[in-house]
């Protein structure tokens, strides 16, 4: 997976960067595999690994399942001032800027996509 081979430094990074691309919802790869779009991280001037990060849709995804593990029970089960409170958290994250995100949403916390929007316009007001 790692460019670190057998260099406890470079495995050292490695481990360090992975929590932040764990919390992305990215990957980890070869940095020999790396296509156009990864981002390559070097150590001491070589390829150790590679990133390659989420598409939009995934990554709301991936934000949805962590809230749901922070919460420790599905969302839809919420009380309406927590889902309040997590629509505000993900306009501010730009959820709803991805395609079909307030339906996305919706689903997630069970409600509807008017709710979310009701959610959304109170914050304006």
């Amino acid at each position: 997976m790692t460019g670190a081979g057998d260099d406890p430094v470079a495995a050292a990074f490695v481990a360090a960067v992975k929590p932040l691309v764990d919390a992305m919802g990215g990957e980890l790869v070869a940095p020999d595999l790396a296509g156009p779009d990864d981002v390559v991280l070097a150590w001491a001037g070589a390829d150790v690994v590679a990133v390659r990060l989420p598409q939009l849709a995934d990554s709301l995804d991936h934000i949805l399942a962590a809230l749901e593990r922070g919460h420790g029970k599905p969302l839809a089960e919420l009380d309406r001032k927590a889902k309040q409170e997590i629509v505000r958290m993900l306009e501010a994250r730009g959820a709803f800027s991805v395609r079909h995100g307030v339906e996305t949403v919706a689903s997630a916390l069970g409600v509807s996509r008017f709710t979310v929007y009701n959610y959304l316009n109170r914050e304006k007001s």
